[in-house]
């Protein structure tokens, strides 16, 4: 690594001195960190991106990443640094076709000081170049890249960009993406959107796939392995491309059997959440032992653990509804990730309705009195959680009973049209929780406050009086019966949990 520079400023002044505008000294450093109290270093400041080109070549027998990464990007103000997330090894920085110096800070940061200071709104080509092996780097403690028996798999929530490329790590920064991945031949690249093309020479292949929609960056997945890949087209027809490891052995079968269906659990719920947002669609399973699922955009992650007790479609039903919760529309900040899980559960809840195995009513009835009142679970806020407690299963299940207690104060007519209006209000950008109570409370025209309160940021169970108001645990019957498709809701509820855990 270059030696870390005290002065960027200053740099090279001799040099570059009559390219320096006189108002040099109103430069200062892009911010280390977006804002994000939750995860005060992730992203940085000073800059946006618009646009990543990744060109990759993996060794899977060695885990060995090396590649190139252009940034197409913008200053946000009179930029003297900026900051990348990343934890691999850099070789060269180029910024705007000039050479840069750069040296590592903190667990995660990458420090580029440009020749000349940036002024506001200047267009950024930021080249890096860089090798390592993934799985021997850390942050926090912890990795994000999971090494396959085949390959590697990068995909983690709330960060796994820093393992394999550069970026401005934090759901703000929205990007489109093309991935090119050169592989021994016989092994395949998995990636987000559609797969461009393929082409052999000399005993490696190439893929590359391309994401045109802005995707955040813990969204973007590569898994890296060997894959039986299928193909198809949905009824609306989106491509769907589903990949699973040829090591998954006994979970084989029932794996397909769920992911298989995938278009057709996408054109269900464009019923609800109105249309498809991408052009491409599918998921894999790579032979990881990790027990979680994500929604990487266009093509979730799944574990073979969710698929453990025979076919899991619930699960599918999850990661695909947050193509349009979480993907399409994104949390400003990780507080507000009720508007992702707890309308990701709330989708398992009506696919359930639909296979006739509960409805939403018995099993929001089931959920509320199933916990006591001094069940720890009614502690946690999902309006506002804590980073420790981010992906609590409260903001899953208490989440979900929000939006119950919601369907039932307004309507269905009203409700539904929030849920399908909600993700083209914002489509393509960010909101907060806050801003849903707004939209709710414009479609309905009713006052949700005092709802929302009660059910998201009140930090104890909601008192008997609420709860029949939301038509939950009547107080005349005993408890409400187990729905038949609890077990199979419950088997996701890890299904964001780290390994292993951690709050930073």
């Amino acid at each position: 690594m270059h030696r870390r520079i005290i002065a960027p400023g200053a740099l090279a002044a001799a040099t570059v001195l009559l390219a320096i505008p006189a108002s040099a000294a109103g430069f200062s450093p892009g911010a280390p960190g977006i804002g994000d109290p939750y995860y005060p270093a992730y992203g940085n400041g000073g800059y946006d991106v618009s646009h990543y080109d990744l060109r990759l070549k993996y060794q899977p027998a060695t885990d060995e990443l090396e590649g190139t990464a252009t940034l197409l990007a913008r200053t946000t103000q009179d930029v003297s640094r900026f900051d990348l997330d990343f934890l691999l090894d850099v070789s060269e920085v180029r910024v705007n076709g000039s050479k840069a110096r750069f040296a590592a800070s903190g667990e995660h940061e990458l420090e580029i000081t440009p020749r000349a200071p940036l002024p506001k709104g200047t267009d950024l080509t930021v080249v890096v170049r860089y090798r390592g092996v993934p799985s021997q780097k850390q942050a926090y403690g912890f990795t994000s890249w999971h090494r396959t028996p085949d390959g590697g798999v990068g995909a983690n929530e709330p960060e796994a960009a820093w393992w394999w490329f550069p970026s401005n790590d934090h759901p703000l920064d929205k990007a489109t993406y093309d991935v090119s991945v050169l592989v021994p031949d016989g092994t395949q690249a998995i990636s987000n959107g559609r797969l461009q093309s393929t082409s052999s020479r000399l005993g490696w292949t190439r893929w590359n796939w391309r994401s045109n929609k802005p995707q955040a960056t813990y969204l973007a997945t590569l898994a890296v392995g060997r894959f039986d890949i299928t193909t198809g087209t949905t009824d609306s027809g989106i491509p769907v491309i589903n990949a699973y490891s040829k090591d998954l052995g006994d979970n084989y079968g029932s794996a397909r059997a769920s992911v298989e269906r995938t278009g057709e659990i996408a054109d269900w719920l464009v019923e609800y959440f109105g249309p498809y947002p991408y052009n491409a669609l599918g998921g894999y399973v790579p032979n990881t032992n990790t027990g979680y699922a994500l929604e990487t955009q266009t093509r979730p992650f799944y574990s073979p653990r969710q698929f453990a007790n025979g076919s899991n479609t619930s699960v599918v039903v999850h990661e695909l509804a947050h193509q349009w919760y979480g993907d399409l529309v994104s949390v400003s900040g990780w507080k507000d990730i009720w508007i992702n899980e707890g309308f990701a559960r709330y989708a398992q809840w009506l696919w359930s309705e639909h296979e006739g195995e509960g409805t939403a009513q018995e099993i929001a009835d089931y959920v509320y009195a199933s916990r006591a009142a001094d069940d720890p679970f009614w502690t946690v806020k999902p309006g506002d959680p804590g980073p420790e407690n981010q992906f609590h299963i409260a903001v899953y299940d208490r989440g979900a009973l929000a939006l119950q207690a919601l369907r039932n104060e307004i309507g269905d007519d009203a409700f539904f049209a929030i849920l399908k209006g909600w993700p083209q209000r914002y489509a393509y950008g960010n909101a907060t929780v806050a801003d849903f109570v707004t939209y709710a409370e414009q479609v309905s025209g009713r006052q949700l406050d005092g709802l929302f309160d009660t059910w998201l940021h009140q930090p104890e169970k909601p008192a008997a009086p609420a709860a029949r108001a939301a038509s939950m645990a009547p107080s005349s019957v005993g408890a409400p019966a187990q729905p038949k498709s609890w077990k199979k809701i419950a088997a996701t509820n890890g299904v964001h949990e780290h390994e292993p855990a951690h709050a930073h």
